[in-house]
């Protein structure tokens, strides 16, 4: 259940943008046929930088996510899920069975800048909206398709979600305890970073459009993407034949680099290099003769150490609490960081600092929480967030705004089930 009572106190108003700046992606238009996580975030990004978003969605159900929980009942068909990720959009019910909904759908790729789609192999090519349908339709049309193993070759038909190629890329080999079998990350990462190679590959292609006039076919893939996540490790064993250790939460590459213990709580030290290594225990815990000690002068003598270090820094660390430690570690120049529940990162002061999480308003309840994007601009701030859209909330007026429909032909529209309109 939300707690929306709390949303008030526990977050601040989103501070709004300047009234008269420029927007990113002002003008640009998405025509917008994903669900779930991967396909939604990407085109999310572009909403916040200021594109208009038309989420195309069936009438009656919507994304499929919209029925993920929590939900509540004030809230129908946005459940916290969906509203993560679908906030600046406008949401078109459109029924793709039906000849006239279809004629809609080409109406609008004609008018659109970018279309994404993230259906199973072979989807949009049987609703006759596969790229070279739709370059027929709009030769300036930047065209992503967002999948699991991509749209041609042996996997093509193959479905696959965050978890599967977190487990088939290698990834989750690399995480966990040694003792047991690899784990994955309970966060999307891998739907995340997708969505965020989406966007690079959208606004790229947007380039060259902009000096070649042409449109083209783009993609990210959800298995490649989970190969990119493995980071160096996959280039180390590409070089040495090695495949990575599972370490639990200390460092394969660096010592001492994981979490200690102090009085009331734990946190997290990460000694990247020699220098950081010798203010820790010269400067914080006041250990000159480790800090100097010949024998862990490399890192190489430091993870050959690693227990010992780790016995020492949790001794010394667990005599005083964190609010004594902190502002120590800070001033020497240690990465340090205590470990967090989610709820207490999301309130936490580096959070309100950040501005990352405020509230927005939401006219069925008053507040929703809202977690806003990582990056800014200094001259073309990002939109200021807007709620995730009720199902057919914009029908009626995208179809007048961008098609030229009337009142009376969206009315008829949706009295033949072609589109679904959201009634207050």
């Amino acid at each position: 259940m939300y707690q929306f009572e709390k949303i008030a106190t526990d977050f601040p108003v989103h501070t709004p943008r300047p009234t008269d700046a420029e927007t990113p992606l002002q003008k640009l238009r998405v025509i917008d046929f994903s669900h779930f996580v991967a396909g939604p975030y990407a085109t999310m990004v572009l909403a916040d930088m200021g594109a208009d978003v038309l989420k195309i969605e069936a009438p009656v159900k919507g994304d499929d996510f919209r029925h993920y929980p929590p939900a509540d009942p004030r809230l129908p068909l946005q459940g916290a899920p969906y509203l993560w990720t679908n906030r600046n959009k406008r949401s078109v019910a459109l029924n793709m069975k039906n000849p006239e909904g279809m004629k809609i759908a080409r109406d609008l790729i004609a008018q659109g800048d970018v279309l994404v789609e993230n259906f199973s192999t072979g989807v949009m090519q049987r609703f006759g909206l596969s790229y070279q349908d739709c370059k027929s339709i709009n030769p300036r049309l930047i065209y992503c398709s967002v999948s699991a193993y991509g749209r041609s070759g042996d996997y093509a038909d193959r479905s696959g979600f965050d978890p599967i190629v977190q487990a088939e890329s290698g990834f989750m080999s690399m995480n966990g305890y040694p003792d047991r079998d690899g784990v994955r990350t309970v966060a999307t990462v891998m739907d995340i970073a997708t969505a965020m190679m989406a966007t690079n590959a959208i606004l790229a292609a947007l380039l060259a459009r902009e000096r070649t006039g042409r449109g083209q076919f783009v993609e990210s893939v959800l298995f490649d993407t989970a190969l990119t996540m493995t980071g160096f490790a996959a280039m180390q064993h590409l070089c040495t034949g090695f495949n990575p250790q599972r370490v639990a939460n200390v460092s394969a590459d660096s010592s001492p680099s994981g979490v200690v213990r102090c009085q009331d709580r734990s946190f997290y030290v990460n000694c990247g290099n020699t220098g950081i290594f010798r203010r820790l225990f010269e400067t914080v815990i006041g250990m000159p003769e480790i800090a100097h000690d010949p024998g862990l002068a490399t890192g190489t003598g430091r993870m050959k150490q690693r227990d010992r270090l780790f016995e020492i820094l949790n001794a010394e660390f667990g005599k005083r609490p964190w609010a004594y430690w902190r502002p120590k570690l800070r001033e020497a120049g240690v990465p340090s960081g205590e470990v967090r529940t989610l709820g207490e990162a999301l309130i936490s002061d580096e959070t309100r600092e950040r501005g990352v999480v405020t509230r927005i308003a939401h006219p069925d309840v008053g507040w929703v929480p809202n977690v806003g994007l990582p990056i800014s601009f200094s001259n073309t701030p990002i939109v200021d967030p807007r709620h995730a859209p009720r199902l057919g909330e914009h029908t009626q007026q995208v179809l007048m705004e961008v098609l030229g429909y009337s009142a009376e032909q969206v009315n008829e529209a949706a009295r033949m089930g072609v589109v679904g309109c959201h009634h207050e």
